[in-house]
């Protein structure tokens, strides 16, 4: 739920123009995910270009931390059209005020409803903590240190 303040700030904020809640109150990130099957490519380009061009990420602290399509499949199958993308936000309150913004709510998402373009599932996760050995080897959207893979034992028979 939003809290009162963003609740409060909201209501005279023109579409798109959210402000974040007070960073006070937003220092846990979360990942929003999206998955599922894409049933209309088109309408989900135009979606995708109407969520770049309200810049509501940026207002909000949000932005992509993977590309929709695998890179790899390890174990079983993927569609063609199955997609999973991945959000970054500051904390659930700058992933709900995206989400219950008047441009998202109002002009954005009915871009791929009515037929529905994708059978899609929005759920949001919270940060892992850092494990104490990491800490000073990954940055935002980076890493800092180099991680050698020499000295894992591989499967036999795993694909190379």
């Amino acid at each position: 739920m939003i809290s009162a303040t963003l609740a409060l700030l909201l209501q005279g904020t023109p579409a798109g123009a959210a402000p974040p809640p007070p960073s006070s109150t937003c220092d846990a990130p979360v990942y929003m995910v999206v998955e599922g099957l894409t049933l209309d490519r088109d309408r989900m380009i135009a979606y995708a270009r109407a969520i770049a061009a309200s810049e509501i990420y940026e207002k909000l602290g949000g932005y992509y931390v993977t590309i929709p399509r695998p890179v790899a499949v390890f174990e079983g199958e993927a569609p063609p059209n199955y997609v999973n993308l991945t959000v970054r936000f500051p904390c659930l309150e700058n992933a709900k005020a995206f989400w219950n913004s008047e441009v998202y709510q109002n002009e954005i998402l009915p871009l791929r409803q009515n037929p529905s373009a994708g059978d899609y599932t929005v759920t949001v996760y919270a940060e892992a903590p850092l494990r104490s050995d990491m800490v000073g080897k990954v940055g935002d959207n980076r890493f800092t240190h180099d991680f050698d893979n020499s000295g894992v034992p591989q499967a036999s028979g795993a694909d190379q």
